[in-house]
This record gives C-alpha cells, structure tokens and sequence, in this order.
C-alpha cells in the first residue's frame, strides 16, 4: 500500500516521460546534451585565457625546473609552436618571474658568485682564485645578457698571477663572445659599454687588452684604425647633421611669419673642425720705468785705511808706554804741519748695489674645442606671394620686391650668424613653388583592413552561435518539446477518464494499466492467502475488525 501512494505522489512529467517511446527520449536526451555543450562550448571560448611569454630560449635543464616549479604552484602552462617559450596566463606572468626568482630561476647555465658560498673549508688558495675567477666570469656574462640584443653571453679572463719580484708584470686580458639575436645588431657605443663594463671590473684591464666577437666570429670590438681618423665617426655625423637641422629649423622660423608656412625652403651644409689643438705661449716685455716692481735689492760696501809712521824712530819706539802724567801747564796747539802729517793714512772704499726687477712674462695656454665651425653654406628658396583671385578663382603669384628680398636676406643672415671673414655664403631666391597634384589614394577595400576584419570575426563568432542555438531550439528542441506535450497532454486525458471493460477497444496504454493493476492485485491476493494459511488468526481479526467497522 505504500509502495502505490509514493508512484502515485510523483511528479506527473516524470510518470509521463516513463510512458514514451525509447526514440522520443533518446531524441529528447540528445538535444539537451547538445544545448548543454553549446552553453559549455560558449562558457569556455568566453573565457578564453590568453597565454604570455614566460621564459623562452632556456637550456632542457632550466626548462625541466621551471615546468616542475608551475606545477607546484599550480599555475597552468604550455609551449609555444617551436616549443622554445613557455607560456603561462597573462595575468600570472610577473607573479610567476617573481616566485621562480625566489628560487633562482632561471640559472641559465652561468655561475656567478653564488659558488663562493658552497666554499669547502680545505680548498687550497689555486681552487679559491679558479672559484672567484669563474664566478667573476659568469657574473659579467649575467650583465652583458641583460642588453636587448644579446641572447647569449660568455666571458673567458686571463688574469696572470701577481708577483712583487718582477719589475714589468703582465696585464691581464678578456675575450667576450656575444650571441645576438636574430637580425639585430650592436652599435659602437653599445660596444664600447660592454668593453669598458668588463676593463671596470677587473683590476688593471685596459679597453685595449679586451676582444669581442660575435657568434659569426666577427671582431666587432676592433680598434679605430689611425689611418681612418680623417674620416667621422658616427656621433660626430649626427652631431653635423643636428647642426644643419638647427640652422635650417632657425631660419624657417623666422621667415615663415613673412612667407607663410609652408613657403620656405633652406639647406645649411656646414664644415666642422672637430680637431682639438693645444698652445702654450709666454711672451716678456719690456718694464716702464713707472711700472717696475722691484723683486729684491741687495747693497754691498767695503773699505780699508793705512795708517802712516809717526813718532821718533829709532829704538825708542819699542819701549813700553810710560804712565801718564797730568802735565803742569796746557800744551799749546800743534803746528798745522804736524797735524796734517799726523792725519795722512791711506784708505780704500768700494760699494755694489744689485737690483731684481719682475718680467713682464705672459703665459698663455690655450685649448681649441672640437667641433667649431669652420664655415656655412646656406641655400634658402621663398615662394612667390599669392595675389588677389582671378576670374577661374585662381590665385596669381606676385615675386617679392628687391626691397623684401633684401629684408629676407638680412634675415637669413642674422639667423645664420653670417660671417664673412670664415667665408661664409648665402644664396637666397624667390622663385614660384610647383604644386604637384595629390595623389589620390584608393580606399582601402573591407577585406584588407585589419581593424575592420578582426571587428567582423569577433561579431561573426556572436552571429554564429547565435544563429546555431536558433536551429537547434527551433528545429530540434522545439518540434520534440511540443510533441512531448502533446503526448503528456493525451496521457493525462486517457488517465483522467474511467475504466472501461472491453479490453480490446481500450487504448494500448490503458491496457497496460489495467494489466499492472491487475498484476498488482494478483500479487496483494497471493501475499493474503499466504498470511491466512501461515497466521490464521490475524486474518480472522482483520475480518472482525471490517465487520464491526461495517456495523
């Protein structure tokens, strides 16, 4: 009794669904798989993820790591077409570099100074100096990598062993070899960095001593030959080149506002010396007696005098002064002879007097600069003045006066900063510009405009699918979903209605009806006999029970 109440409680789409044929449900069970990958099929292409470069050009080694490091961290992978990238979602990528960094990937094949932390505690001072070199080594091809141009790098040096008993040491040398991208190329001062990058990392290594080659074998860090110095270098080309430019943009602004934009036309050749001299020259003149400035003086004076005999001679004169004696009365003054025999010595004088005065000296060293210009060349055209319009709308071209060439002239020479004496020239003439006709360029058709294509196949890939859940809800979905109506709605009405005792006009569908009702109760009667013949005694109670019930 319950089994029937809970068939009779269920939904009655699912009871009618039971009741069609196997075709109509496998039809039906088709096509909503098929919708249901059409919405899966437009959920995924809609979220497309797109894939960018990660790394590319990796060693097996690098790769292996790097792919087992992805998976750790779950972030989805996958190779490019040549399989030398690998590619991770767009989004991911910088947080990807990051967390692979932390784990020092890429290694890229190189050492750097990384191996001196893995120094073993017994290692002689030959496999410490072999260690640092090779780590010097790596470090710098780890530098040079990091250029645009350059895929690859390596850096072999030759540095020889210092020693304090030789008078001349050796210099130590380098060699990098450079493997550059497909169709690029390394400018001269891109050279020039590389070579002076590693001469600054080795101790006493001259930018002379280092060769670069590239992966052809190509010397490509070869040093200025001598006998090419006359020719110019590339900065000093587009140093004479941004000169004429400024010259020509100079004068084009000023006559412009005369001519009208447009109307002017100059060329500036211009000759540079870019040789750098040297002078020193000192020059003496002669000091103005008013202007000596006197640097020192020195004086020196020298005498000697004789003295004359005088006194008695004879033996006399040797003896020993006696003690003077206070004389009693003053002797009187001495006869003028005497004194003037008494003063008669013989003397001898002499005197010198140096003086230094300061030159008049003047040292002049002077420096010339590279680059000055040695002379200009200037050519400038003005076209003709446009006059009133004519009859046909057309404008006649009026030439400029002598007076206005004049003024033009004394423009251009005030912006060239003309110079007659370093022979300077200028031409300037006014002639009638040729307009040539435009040329008509033809629209571009729809089918070549990239802009317009990629619009086109992203709304074609919308009309499509659009246009694909049309047909399936209309050809195949809709007809089934009506018909299965149709047929729920007829078995409802062949339910709704009574049983009827003639079995055969009954439909096919009643008779199964009544064939499992019939079958069910069989079943129940069978089940009840079963009960009466095994336990007579609740049958009895069941049919006291009805027959009280009745009463």
């Amino acid at each position: 009794m319950a089994s029937t109440e809970q068939t009779n409680t269920l939904p009655y789409s699912f009871a009618g669904l039971s009741q069609l044929p196997a075709s109509q449900i496998i039809m039906l069970l088709a096509g909503v798989a098929m919708s249901i990958a059409m919405i899966v099929g437009v959920w995924m292409w809609s979220k497309n993820v797109e894939y960018s470069v990660l790394f590319s050009n990796i060693s097996e080694r690098d790769g292996g790591q790097i792919i087992a490091s992805l998976q750790q961290m779950n972030v989805p992978y996958k190779f490019s077409e040549g399989g030398g990238a690998i590619l991770v979602p767009a989004a991911q990528v910088h947080d990807a570099r990051l967390k692979l960094a932390s784990q020092g990937l890429p290694k890229g094949g190189l050492v750097g100074f990384e191996v001196m932390e893995t120094q073993k505690l017994g290692a002689s001072q030959f496999q410490e100096q072999v260690n640092y070199q090779r780590a010097l080594e790596g470090e710098l091809a780890r530098s040079i990598q990091s250029l645009q141009a350059v895929q690859g790098a390596r850096v072999h040096l030759a540095i020889p062993k210092s020693s304090a008993f030789l008078r001349e040491e050796e210099k130590p040398t380098a060699s990098v070899v450079l493997n550059l991208y497909p169709g690029r190329v390394l400018e001269a001062n891109q050279i020039a960095g590389i070579v002076h990058l590693v001469s600054s990392s080795v101790s006493k290594l001259a930018p002379a001593s280092i060769s670069v080659i590239d992966q052809n074998g190509n010397l490509i860090s070869q040093p200025r030959d001598p006998s090419r110095e006359a020719g110019l270098d590339p900065s000093q080309l587009k140093y004479l080149h941004e000169l004429e430019a400024s010259y020509i943009r100079r004068i084009e602004a000023i006559l412009d506002p005369v001519a009208g934009p447009g109307n002017v036309r100059a060329q500036v050749a211009a000759e540079v010396d870019f040789s750098q001299t040297e002078q020193m020259a000192e020059t003496y003149k002669p000091n103005p007696s008013q202007e000596a400035a006197i640097r020192s003086m020195q004086t020196a004076e020298s005498g000697s005098a004789t003295p004359g005999a005088t006194g008695v001679p004879g033996a006399l004169t040797n003896q020993p002064p006696v003690p003077a004696t206070a004389p009693i009365t003053t002797p009187g003054a001495p006869a003028a002879g005497a004194t003037a025999n008494a003063g008669a010595q013989a003397s001898n004088t002499s005197r010198n007097a140096t003086t230094n005065f300061e030159l008049d000296k003047t040292v002049k060293h002077t420096k010339g600069s590279a680059g000055s210009i040695k002379r200009l060349s200037v050519a400038v055209v003005v076209n003709n003045k446009k006059g009133p319009a004519d009859k046909d709308g057309k404008a006649k071209p009026i030439p400029f006066t002598p007076a206005e060439l004049t003024q033009v002239n004394a423009l251009v020479r005030e912006a060239m900063g003309y110079n007659k004496d370093r022979g300077d020239t200028l031409n300037v003439a006014n002639v009638s510009f040729t307009v040539g006709e435009k040329e008509i360029v033809p629209d571009l058709p729809i089918w070549k405009n990239p802009e317009l294509m990629g619009m086109l196949r992203e709304s074609l890939k919308y009309i499509l699918i659009t246009l694909a859940a049309f047909l399936v809800w209309n050809k195949l979905l809709k007809p089934l979903y009506e018909r299965i109506m149709y047929d729920l709605a007829a078995l409802k009405e062949e339910r709704e209605k009574p049983p009827q005792i003639d079995e055969e006009a009954a439909p096919v569908v009643q008779k199964k009806q009544l064939n499992r009702k019939q079958r069910a109760f069989d079943a129940k009667l069978e089940s009840a006999r079963d009960l009466a013949q095994s336990d007579p005694r609740v049958v009895a109670d069941v049919i006291k029970s009805w027959a009280g019930a009745n009463e």
